[in-house]
């Protein structure tokens, strides 16, 4: 059982980073105003569902990481950084990974209570939420260094460059080269 709970808590972990570089991919492209084939409300909903089960896998793999017994974590490992006794920091990132990724999920549960500057202002958090956890991915774990990790991680951080670079590039518009349009989201 606790191998299972043990490559639960990895594979869901890893998971989870695809779901959010995909996420992050796509909010960012779709900031650039250009299509992108699925239509505003297609990129939006997949954006959402890319979030969402990001945010469900790690769920799980914090659940299963509490109750693998090799894991040895506790309540306290979850909450406060870099308390944790097993590489500390990288423990620690990943916590305060999951501190960001809690408060952005009740802000984008809240977004049409709390209006749109808070929920923007918070949803800037995903720029910083999305580094941490893959430094987090990159230096905790059994798979830490593994060629396989660091391939995968590799492609993510090609993705959002990749997105990155397409945001900023300028677009041709029939009358000449143009930068993209702001989209300014409510």
């Amino acid at each position: 059982m606790s191998q299972a709970l043990w490559a639960l808590g990895r594979g869901t972990g890893i998971v989870a980073l695809l779901m959010f570089t995909l996420t992050l991919v796509l909010g960012v492209t779709t900031r650039s105003g250009r299509p992108l084939g699925l239509g505003r409300f297609g990129i939006a909903d997949l954006h959402r569902t890319a979030a969402l089960t990001g945010t469900g896998l790690i769920l799980v793999h914090v659940v299963s990481l509490y109750f693998d017994p090799y894991a040895q974590l506790r309540l306290v490992d979850f909450l406060v950084p870099f308390l944790g006794s097993y590489r500390p920091v990288w423990l620690g990132l990943g916590t305060l990974a999951l501190d960001l990724l809690g408060l952005i999920t009740v802000v984008s549960l809240l977004r049409q209570r709390i209006g749109p500057r808070i929920f923007r202002a918070v949803h800037w958090g995903t720029y910083v939420l999305w580094p941490v956890a893959l430094l987090h991915a990159l230096g905790n774990g059994t798979d830490a260094g593994s060629a396989w990790m660091t391939g995968i991680a590799a492609a993510c951080v090609l993705a959002v460059a990749v997105a990155v670079g397409w945001r900023l590039l300028p677009s041709y518009d029939g009358r000449g080269w143009r930068r993209a349009p702001r989209k300014v989201h409510a």
